[in-house]
């Protein structure tokens, strides 16, 4: 059949099929089991000195490395097989001790050349490549307690740099109970407490000299949303020290945070690294 097109829109054809193939090509390359080390505090580096020590420590198993990468925040080693992987890990965790996070991982093959390009391979999910899903519960109520204990020392400073006199600052039934010995303390305590404490709800009781303080509504919204993105934020930090390539961070509901991390194998660890800032369900998930 005659070609009617003309030169150029075969060129431009041909070009985008070339570079096509181009960022399609990582998809052909697999991955190699590897043993990532990083530093357990999440804002450290590490040094090149702790990186050869890592690779010592590597060589005293015996098992040969594909490759040692060395990066400012961790140490990526692959190998040939999942048993080699394992061996190493183990050792590396007995040998380091809690000062390092040693994760399991999936490390890509594609060749630098292509990655210079921006090419990576298609991302996939938990349903192709297998991992680990959690489902984190944020505790909104013991967010709302640490409030209110904050609120109890804060209420203490401002009346004595106010040097306002009064018998007792306490935590009771929800409320933060404020009790005097006078009714002239109580004029001054309600004096601070309506220029410094606008975000609370002031209760007076009916009898005897004391005020009544009730963190609002409002403030309470605030101090959950609050709670939910420090963690969120938290996770982030400790999902890098997994070193996993495109993770699912989100929020569910008013309450829970969801996490997908493909290509993880060592869900314990992992559920170590992230599970100690709120209550954690997790679902493991395996490669069909």
């Amino acid at each position: 059949m005659q070609n009617h097109f003309p030169l150029w829109k075969n060129i431009l054809i041909l070009i985008i099929f070339l570079v096509s193939l181009i960022y399609a090509l990582p998809n052909l390359y697999g991955d190699d089991p590897s043993v990532q080390v990083s530093s357990a505090v999440a804002s450290a580096k590490l040094t090149e000195a702790q990186s050869k020590q890592i690779e010592a420590a590597i060589k005293t198993t015996g098992v040969a490395t594909k490759a040692f990468e060395f990066k400012n925040d961790h140490v990526l080693a692959r190998f040939t097989n999942t048993d080699e992987q394992m061996k190493v890990a183990d050792a590396l965790r007995d040998t380091l001790g809690d000062n390092y996070t040693v994760a399991l991982n999936l490390a890509p093959t594609t060749p630098s050349w292509l990655r210079a390009l921006g090419a990576d391979a298609m991302y996939l999910g938990l349903d192709l490549r297998g991992g680990v899903h959690f489902l984190l519960e944020v505790d909104m109520d013991a967010a709302v307690k640490q409030a209110e204990e904050r609120y109890v020392d804060d209420v203490r400073i401002a009346l004595r740099a106010a040097k306002v006199h009064y018998q007792s600052v306490a935590k009771d039934s929800g409320y933060i109970k404020v009790t005097m010995k006078t009714a002239d303390e109580k004029a001054e305590v309600m004096k601070v407490l309506d220029k410094e404490f606008r975000t609370l709800d002031v209760t007076e009781p009916p009898a005897g000299e004391q005020v009544w303080l009730k963190i609002s509504d409002m403030e309470i919204k605030e101090i959950k949303k609050f709670a939910v993105a420090q963690n969120m934020t938290t996770l982030r930090n400790r999902v890098n020290e997994l070193g996993v390539a495109e993770p699912v961070i989100q929020q569910q509901g008013e309450n829970r945070i969801v996490i997908q991390l493909p290509g993880v194998q060592d869900t314990t660890r992992a559920k170590e690294i992230l599970g100690t800032t709120a209550t954690l369900e997790y679902r493991p998930f395996s490669r069909c």
